[in-house]
Formats: C-alpha cells, sequence, structure tokens
C-alpha cells in the first residue's frame, strides 16, 4: 500500500505493504523512515493495533534509511503492542539500519531476526 508522501517534497520515498500471516501482521516498509515519511509507516502500524492485531513483524529487507524519527515510531508501536499483550519483532535488516539500531541501544528492546521466515517461525 502507497500512501505517498503528505506535505513532503520526496514523494514515493517510502512505500509500505501491509499483510496478514497467520498470528502476524507483516509490515514492509521500501525505501527511506525518516521524519518526511514516518507517517507512512505509522498510520498502518496504529490501524494494525487498533484492530487487535498485535503481533507485527517488521520485514526490514528493504529499509534503505532509518532515523531516529523512524525508530520513534516503531519504538512507539512496540509499547503499544505489548500494552495489547503483543510485540513487534524485526526481521532482514540491512547493516545500514541494524547500525542505527545498534548505535541507540534498541535492538536490545525489539525481538531481532535474521529473517522474515524466522521471525514468522517464532
Amino acid at each position: 500500500m502507497d500512501r505517498g508522501t503528505v506535505g513532503s517534497a520526496n514523494r514515493g520515498r517510502l512505500q509500505v505493504e501491509v499483510r496478514t500471516e497467520g498470528r502476524s501482521e507483516v509490515v514492509c516498509p521500501a525505501g527511506e523512515l525518516d521524519h518526511h515519511t514516518a507517517e507512512l509507516l505509522s498510520a498502518p502500524l496504529d490501524d494494525a493495533i487498533e484492530r487487535g492485531r498485535v503481533r507485527l513483524v517488521i520485514d526490514c529487507s528493504q529499509l534503505e534509511f532509518c532515523d531516529s524519527t523512524g525508530l520513534n515510531v516503531l519504538l512507539g508501536a512496540r509499547l503499544k503492542a505489548e500494552a495489547g499483550g503483543g510485540g513487534v519483532h524485526l526481521a532482514g535488516m540491512l547493516p545500514v539500519v541494524a547500525r542505527v539500531f545498534e548505535i541507540t541501544g534498541a535492538d536490545a528492546v525489539f525481538t531481532v531476526h535474521d529473517s522474515l521466515e524466522a521471525a514468522l517461525a517464532d
């Protein structure tokens, strides 16, 4: 689902697809997650949680960049999902994105998997 980039000159820098696989809501952001595009990810995450889909698997294999705003979106989703009895699982992070999580210590608060398949099997 490509929602475009509202209020930004950087249209199309992030596309987000969402699908249900078993007990998981799989969210696939592709492109750059930053302050211009964060709403494109936060909206479907919030929607999933509101619908009771609180086991969120974020397939990061196509996420090329993530700044602090993007990190905050994921941290916020984690808190909401955990409050509902679920959690956020990150899968297939590219090294450049994994480094952001490592530097900030955020990798310690998420369940991180090497691949989407591993996240879905957990």
